[in-house]
């Protein structure tokens, strides 16, 4: 038996060691394995030497990680398949009457929480740091109490008697003893969160998923209460005196909210301490049942129970006894501990864990820290695989098939060797997922993506249009933009491989089109015409391309080009933003030697130029303006620009009066969008409001921020500048209709030589379209329905010789917009723990966010009256923020950060801790990395 009975002075010099746990992780994915039909015997048993399960026995000389390992190395039963557990302490206490019952003090799912003081609320989840001296009485407990392996048991009382013949067949309890004992432990149980509610509401949750032996249909009664045909209790060796354990279980008792924090086939263990009066020496018994049984009001939530560990003991030792109960509750949550529990099959096995577990801990001095700082639960946990595999012979560990991080490889990128045979596959591929790209948006984060990215979309594409329209005299402007990027879009969306990709349009094509109306200018050539034959021949190279598979070159795209890449896009998002920010500095100036002193004699006039230039007597004879005949008075600040006026007066700039409350309204919008999108998007992890309303405001944050910006300039009716959306669907020019010659007035020979630039503009082209590809195809995404490379270059080839034809620009995928729209459909777990990060599961991959953006986009023109309202400042505040949100993830911001942070701390970066290299070499490359950068933005 555990010896307890220390001395006084024991006690008093004993100086308690805290050691920190290593913190629990989730549970992984099993494999199938076959099941055995054999079953382990109720009782301890020792193992026969030589061979088990076609592996070689561990011999007693093994150390407890090799015994584990060997433990783990098994394969599954049907009876032994380790669960998520959900464990429970409950500790006997006396009432104000005579009466006792037990008590709920903490509970474990992950992390420990306590009853606070006072028993009316939980404490926030911590990392549990537990006493030395109590983990090696727990394992003095299970090397010399009671342990009983695959008990089956219908009730508590059926458990309770079984551990009492045990002790009383060794002699440690008498007839007496051993009733009171029973007594206790079917004493009621008081749970932290029990109250009545006002009504009883079925719960939502299936029993079905709690536990695999539970596959009997459940009823409810009338009063609200679940019927299980496993929990009715029944006859063991004719020793059954009328079990308390009915199979009803009350709603009213059970936290619903707490309730889906635990995943479907969690079981309980149950870990009961106290002490009693009538007890001389401790009653130890850790018991697993087989299979697990649903004992009604023992846990705090309707699940099954798999584990229970007693620990009653005398009086006077109740903090020892809660030390070594948090003691064995914190190993049911490690990682390997839980396993070997579920597949022990003798007390030695489970001495094994215990001191494999002693063998991992870390040992805090009492002098140097405060065991009563409770240690928060980190955003992420190492990998304790390490621990449960045997090291090789050079000392590492197998973990499997490392996981590769520079290249792109996957079927999708392998040559095929066939005419157009890497686009079959990829329409192969993904046909079969085609319906359930429209099924699987039926969410509201859909909605809040597109709702956002419909915004964000419409602004840089009627900007790109008026840029475009500025340098090509209005060929192609924002009306030909606008109906380009619908229609190139709601293509894409329907019949690209990766529709989580966004077209849009890019700066590179912007130079490119600048430049060949400026060529086709110099030697007097039609430029639509020519750009017809120049996009022409671009998409038969983009088809060549696809017939050749040569979108296999791009698995050897390595990260730094990914980065670099990405990088430039962001910083290229930040730097226009503010730069579009300080140029209405220019539009709406204001007067920056301002005397306060004089503004009673401040005003505005609009005169006649006293010296006009030769550009204004021009403009004057072509509009046939006399200007002795112009009442220049009283002209408002439009006419007199029209009129090539001059402004007047201490309230006027020379480009017209001053407008300081509109740019610095301005700049309050720009900055009041970034950071409420900020805020809003991290309000999932905050604590306010429930889980759902978080996770809503969460996904509709930009929209929201959009919304209220909006509303906050209409109220105030400050003149901010706002969106300029065509309000008729023509050309912009009336010399041009919606399809362009390929020859026009240009020489038959410029079809055959627009092939050199061609080739110029197909590398553009494929560059901007397969490296976005390939940042929205990484592995850490976890797409699911694969991609197509192939076919995604060949929508974007035959939809841009569409826009040739028809005059429009040209579209390509767009990194900022595709980032952000995969960041807003991530996917997280609904099911987490108290104190736990919820896990990232994945994109949810659909077409319909992609196909309703063109589409709404298309449709703006009839929407002028609503666009019209939206402030340029809030869109230039939603450029920054997904060029910002954009650059998360980036390594490259991390190395640049080693310039500023001190050499000790950076190794608390997780890049620097696995590149083994020294510092000084770290900021040299880095430098180089950066300098590079830098050469491709200012190219």
């Amino acid at each position: 038996m555990l010896k307890t009975n220390f001395e006084k002075e024991e006690l008093e010099g004993h100086r308690t060691l805290y050691i920190g746990v290593h913190v629990p992780l989730g549970r992984r994915s099993h494999r199938r394995h076959r099941h055995h039909g054999h079953r382990h015997s109720k009782r301890s048993r020792e193992r026969d030497s030589g061979t088990e399960d076609g592996r070689e026995s561990p011999s007693y000389t093994d150390t407890p990680s090799q015994r584990v390992q060997f433990l783990l190395g098994m394969e599954d039963d049907e009876e032994h398949i380790p669960h998520a557990l959900f464990t429970e302490l409950d500790e006997i206490c006396l009432k104000e009457g005579e009466d006792a019952e037990w008590k709920e003090t903490a509970r474990w799912l992950k992390f420990e929480e306590d009853v606070e003081d006072g028993g009316e609320r939980w404490s926030k989840p911590y990392v549990a740091t537990l006493s030395l001296h109590s983990l090696f009485e727990l394992r003095s407990c299970i090397l010399n109490g009671t342990v009983m392996l695959d008990m089956r048991a219908n009730s508590l009382e059926e458990i309770a008697d079984m551990v009492l013949d045990q002790h009383e067949m060794s002699g440690s309890v008498g007839e007496e003893v051993r009733k009171k004992i029973r007594n206790a432990l079917l004493k009621q149980h008081h749970h932290q969160n029990q109250k009545k509610l006002a009504n009883r509401i079925p719960i939502v949750r299936s029993f079905a998923d709690i536990g695999r032996k539970q596959s009997e249909p459940h009823s409810m009664d009338k009063n609200g209460q679940m019927v299980s045909p496993q929990a009715q209790p029944t006859t063991t060796e004719g020793r059954s005196d009328g079990s308390r354990e009915n199979s009803a279980v009350d709603f009213s008792k059970i936290d619903l909210h707490f309730m889906k924090k635990i995943p479907p086939g969690a079981e309980a263990s149950n870990i009961l301490v106290g002490e009693l009066e009538f007890l001389e020496k401790p009653v130890v018994a850790f018991i697993r049942l087989s299979p697990a049984v649903l004992l009604n009001g023992l846990a705090e939530v309707p699940i099954t129970t798999r584990f229970l560990f007693i620990l009653l003991g005398p009086l006077g030792k109740g903090p020892q006894y809660h030390e070594i109960g948090r003691s064995i509750a914190t190993l049911m949550t490690d990682e390997v501990f839980h396993d070997v529990a579920y597949k022990a099959k003798d007390r030695s096995d489970l001495v094994a864990g215990i001191d494999e577990f002693l063998d991992q801990v870390t040992v805090l001095p009492p002098g140097e820290w405060d065991p009563t700082i409770r240690i928060e639960p980190p955003k992420s946990v190492p990998s304790q695989e390490k621990r449960k595999v045997p090291p090789l012979a050079n000392g590492g560990a197998d973990l499997g098939e490392p996981e590769e991080h520079g290249g792109h490889g996957g079927p999708e990128l392998q040559r095929t060797g066939r005419f157009f045979g890497g686009l079959f596959l990829d329409i192969k591929r993904k046909a079969p997922h085609y319906l359930s790209d429209y099924t699987d948006a039926v969410s509201l984060q859909c909605l809040a993506s597109f709702l956002f990215l419909y915004c964000a979309c419409m602004s840089p594409v009627i900007t790109f249009g008026g840029l475009l329209g500025e340098a090509t005299e209005g060929r192609i402007s924002a009306i030909e933009s606008l109906f380009g990027a619908s229609m190139t879009g709601i293509a894409y969306s329907l019949f690209a491989g990766q529709p989580l990709t966004i077209l849009g349009s890019t700066g590179p094509v912007l130079v490119f089109e600048k430049i060949l109306f400026k060529f086709c200018k110099e030697y007097g050539l039609s430029y639509l015409s020519l750009r017809v034959c120049i996009g022409l021949w671009t998409a038969f190279f983009c088809l060549l391309l696809v017939a050749t598979d040569a979108s296999s070159l791009v698995c050897y795209i390595t990260r730094f080009t990914e980065e670099a890449f990405a990088s430039l896009i962001c910083i290229i998002f930040i730097y226009e933003a503010l730069e579009k920010l300080i140029h209405l500095g220019e539009t709406y100036p204001f007067n920056m030697h301002n005397d306060l002193n004089q503004l009673t004699q401040y005003s505005c006039v609009c005169t006649m130029p006293k010296d006009p230039s030769n550009a204004t007597l021009n403009y004057w004879q072509e509009k046939n303006i006399t200007a002795s005949e112009i009442d220049w008075f009283d002209l408002d600040v439009k006419g007199c620009v029209e009129n090539r006026g001059e402004f007047v007066g201490r309230a006027c700039g020379h480009h017209g009066p001053y407008i300081p409350d509109v740019l610095f309204w301005s700049v309050i919008l720009f900055f009041s969008t970034v950071a409420m999108s900020s805020f809003l998007k991290e309000f999932k992890t905050s604590r306010y409001f429930p889980t759902k309303v978080r996770a809503v405001i969460s996904d509709f944050a930009v929209f929201i921020t959009i919304m209220t910006m909006v509303l906050i300039d209409y109220a105030l009716g400050v003149p901010s500048p706002k969106l300029q959306v065509p309000n008729e669907f023509k050309p912009t020019r009336d010399d041009r209709g919606w399809f362009i010659s390929p020859i026009g007035p240009n020489p038959w020979w410029t079809i055959i030589v627009s092939f050199i630039p061609a080739l110029l503009c197909t590398i553009l082209i494929f560059m901007d379209q397969q490296i976005t590809a390939v940042i929205i195809n990484r592995k850490e995404h976890k797409l699911k329905k694969g991609c197509g490379y192939h076919l995604d270059l060949f929508v974007v080839g035959v939809m841009l010789g569409v826009c040739s034809l028809m005059g429009l620009p040209w579209f390509v995928a767009a990194t900022v917009l595709s980032i952000s729209h995969v960041n807003s459909l991530k996917l997280e777990s609904e099911c987490s723990a108290p104190g736990e990060q919820p896990k990232f599961l994945g994109i949810r991959e659909q077409r319909f966010t992609g196909l309703m953006i063109f589409v709404l986009m298309g449709s703006s023109v009839f929407m002028t009256s609503v666009l019209k309202n939206i402030p340029m400042p809030v869109l230039y505040g939603v450029f920054l923020y997904m060029g910002a949100s954009s650059l998360r993830g980036i390594q490259v911001l991390e190395l640049l950060n080693s310039y500023i942070v001190h050499d000790r701390c950076l190794f608390f970066c997780e890049l620097f801790r696995i590149v083994y290299i020294s510092t000084n070499e770290m900021k040299i490359n880095t430098l180089f990395y950066s300098g590079k950068l830098f050469n491709i933005t200012y190219l």
